[in-house]
């Protein structure tokens, strides 16, 4: 207990006895001096339930300084005060790269200085190794095997600065993700369903790309890191100020999936490139910073050439105010520095960063950064000088590197490997990489609709046409895009109520058409992609990099959330998967159907054929006309679902809209047609001798024009397609009762059902 946490205790010990004797005697205290002791014990409480009070033990004071020396931004420190009180020598850290040729040395020397700090304190570093990435990015040509041998590359170069790696760990993407698919990519969609785009767009600095310049797997991008967090279980993201962003927002997804303990943002000082006007360093650019493997030359040559104002320039010229700015510049460093010296930026962040370093300069010792920004700003170190001691000192930092990869025959033959591999022109694999679903012959594919605790009889039937329509020597099947309706937020979003839906669908579907069913295959997506879930992601992640952004909102832009972008990604992907010869959908489906057959003709695919998509009418089983419906969710009674019971069903009959004469909008002759007469059906309306006696239909046209003259009578339509479509139902109750799996996804339905109810009640 801290000491302000003790003296609030002791001044609530005041307070109670001060109400208690005036509870025996009202004139023992004044108002007046109770109303200050009540102050003064709110005054106490507030400071005592200040995080930072966590630092009066100086063991956790000792910690958070060393911790808190790394970032040039912490949010928030209170957190981070707390974090280290609580768990002190169990703390984890994090940070990302990807194994891609070449480590610059704030990544090699300020890396690991800032690695060391941590783990000083007590934390475990963990190296989130994105080697799948490097692959997904056609790095070293595409080949995983060398984008590993890159990695551990990169691990020796940091074992020879002076990393410690007693606690660090190194945790490789493609091994983690592949091995815990499920885990990592529920994840990633929970963040899409509950993050709009306009808030993800935000984040993409981190791939330096102009906001409305995007495509679609840009998107994708931020959601991933901000998985990475979630499923390393990081308490502190400690990147560099470039990924800020981002990491705020996997502290917003925690405030939208109740998660109370949000990771700690510790972002470090990104150093400024070397030419004039570069914000940050740039691998592409190899005179833009010193890299670990560069020799004594490469050094002196980058150094000497380096930019080195010693006083503010002025702004050449004025922006526009309407210009496009590079998202990946905005917001590069949070602290002003009007003079944006590299060469400064060295000696204070790569120099001063090794614990105890002093700085030879123009035959001066300086034990700090502060005391040569001072000598070179007044002149007393010129230019040359400073450049000449950092050539001297930078390359004293690059000597264990270079004496590791000469003198260690392990990092001696890595390297060597890496070399070689960097001669040749890695050319990666340009063929088509998709998921491969077994199917014999050609596929007709129908994919089920979302996922929904209340599935009207319309959909069933909607479905139930698409599949029948299936051209002949194609087999149909049913895609059930259980991870896609996961990330378009159906039922919100929960996994376990969605698979019944989905479950209870089927088991619909079989009941009432059993012969159709034998010859559906029905295909859950999770189920398939955890058959291969890399290569899956690999083609969806590829036909985001094909599609800009706004194409595929164009689809739903009525959807908000991220959701959607990588709902109608995996859309494609599924297609590509299945690689069907024809795709059986609904009029409101055709622009996704489109949107992933335009991915083939825009990427000239040969390796499977170019789908043909075949538009069935939906068929409808509101029960009145859309003019009549209520503005917002529809009445309970509106629509027939897939769960009504008879007494259900009368009840809707009877409110049915079934004006005499009205053939346009006639709910009981639309849903007549569908579940008596379509197939070679009929439906036989019985009626008095005095009413035109009994007369059977086989037609819909022969339907209409009766009811159209009013030789057929609502009265007796509706209680004959009421029975019609009782005894189309039956089925479903019948293998509900006697199928253990359909009973299992009806309770689950209903439980989820039940939830809702109790969550709007307690709104009310």
């Amino acid at each position: 207990m801290s000491a302000i946490q003790k003296q609030a205790e002791e001044q609530g010990e005041v307070v109670r006895k001060m109400k208690e004797a005036i509870k025996a005697d009202p004139a023992s205290h004044s108002k007046e001096d109770l109303d200050k002791a009540v102050a003064l014990l709110k005054e106490l409480k507030a400071k005592a339930d200040d995080p930072m009070n966590a630092l009066e033990d100086p063991v956790t004071k000792g910690k958070y300084e060393l911790v808190r020396s790394v970032g040039e931004e912490c949010v928030a420190d209170g957190e981070l005060a707390m974090l280290l009180s609580k768990k002190p020598e169990t703390f984890v850290l994090y940070d990302g790269f990807e194994p891609s040729g070449r480590m610059h040395i704030a990544q090699g020397v300020f890396k690991a200085m800032n690695v060391n700090k941590c783990t000083r304190a007590g934390g475990t570093f963990i190296f989130w190794v994105a080697d799948w990435f490097a692959l997904m990015n056609d790095k070293m040509g595409g080949d995983l095997h060398k984008i590993k041998v890159v990695g551990k590359y990169l691990v020796e170069v940091w074992k020879a600065t002076g990393m410690d790696m007693d606690r660090v760990k190194f945790v490789w993407s493609s091994d983690e993700i592949t091995n815990n698919a499920t885990a990592y990519w529920t994840q990633a969609l929970d963040v899409a369903r509950r993050t709009t785009v306009a808030r993800v767009k935000k984040c993409c600095q981190i791939m330096g790309r102009l906001e409305n310049k995007l495509t679609a797997a840009q998107i994708l991008y931020p959601l991933m890191q901000c998985t990475d967090i979630f499923f390393l279980k990081a308490d502190i993201c400690q990147l560099g100020v470039d990924q800020r962003k981002v990491n705020m927002l996997a502290r917003e997804y925690c405030d939208s999936a109740g998660i109370k303990t949000k990771p700690i943002i510790l972002s470090h000082h990104m150093l400024y490139g070397l030419k004039k006007g570069q914000e940050k360093m740039s691998k592409s650019d190899p005179d833009s910073a010193i890299f670990m493997e560069d020799t004594t030359e490469d050094v002196a040559r980058k150094m000497n050439n380096a930019y080195c104002p010693s006083k503010p320039e002025e702004a050449e010229g004025t922006k526009d105010a309407d210009a496009e700015l590079d998202a990946g510049l905005e917001s590069m460093h949070l602290t002003a520095d009007a003079l944006k010296n590299p060469c400064l930026d060295y000696v204070q962040h790569i120099i001063f960063s090794v614990p105890d370093a002093s700085f030879e300069a123009g035959g001066k010792t300086y034990k700090d950064f502060t005391s040569v920004e001072a000598d070179f700003l007044s002149g007393a170190l010129p230019e040359a000088g400073l450049k000449e001691a950092l050539v001297n000192a930078v390359n004293k930092l690059l000597d264990p590197v270079r004496k590791h990869f000469a003198e260690d025959a392990n990092a001696k033959a890595i390297l060597a490997q890496v070399m070689e591999w960097k001669r040749e022109t890695l050319v990666p694999d340009k063929s088509l990489k998709r998921l491969a679903v077994a199917a014999e012959g050609p596929v007709c594919v129908v994919f089920a609709p979302l996922a929904s605790a209340e599935v009207t009889l319309g959909s069933l039937l909607s479905t139930i046409a698409q599949l029948e329509s299936a051209p002949a020597g194609q087999q149909a099947v049913l895609w059930c895009a259980d991870w896609s309706a996961f990330a378009l937020n159906a039922c919100g979003g929960d996994a376990g109520a969605i698979r019944a839906a989905l479950d209870l669908y089927v088991h619909a579907l079989t009941a009432v058409k059993p012969d159709l069913m034998a010859k559906v295959k029905v295909l859950f997506q999770s189920e398939a992609i955890l058959t291969d879930p890399s290569l899956y992601w690999i083609s969806v992640i590829n036909v985001g990099r094909t599609f800009q952004l706004q194409k595929i909102r164009d689809v739903d832009e009525s959807n908000e959330y991220a959701g959607q972008v990588v709902a109608s990604l995996m859309h494609v992907g599924d297609v590509l998967a299945l690689a069907p010869a024809s795709i059986a959908c609904c009029p409101a489906d055709k622009a996704l159907m489109d949107l992933a057959v335009s991915y083939y003709t825009d990427t000239s695919i040969t390796e499977i054929p170019t789908p043909t998509v075949n538009t069935v009418p939906a068929v409808a089983s509101l029960l009145k006309p859309l003019h009549m419906l209520p503005e917002g969710p529809l009445n309970a009674d509106d629509d027939l679902q897939i769960l009504d019971q008879s007494m259900d069903v009368g009840r809707k009959m009877k409110r049915a809209f079934c004006e005499p004469a009205n053939i346009e909008h006639c709910p009981p002759i639309t849903l007549a047609e569908a579940v008596a007469l379509r197939g070679g059906g009929s439906l036989t309306i019985s009626r008095k001798p005095d009413n035109g006696g009994d007369k059977t239909y086989t037609t819909l046209a022969d339907l209409q024009a009766d009811f159209k003259s009013e030789a057929l009578h609502p009265g007796d339509l509706k209680p004959t397609v009421t029975k019609a479509l009782d005894a189309f139902l039956q089925p479903i109750r019948d293998r509900i009762k006697a199928d253990a799996g359909a009973k299992k996804a009806e309770a689950g339905v209903k439980a989820y059902l039940k939830k809702v109810a109790a969550a709007n009640k307690k709104k009310k």
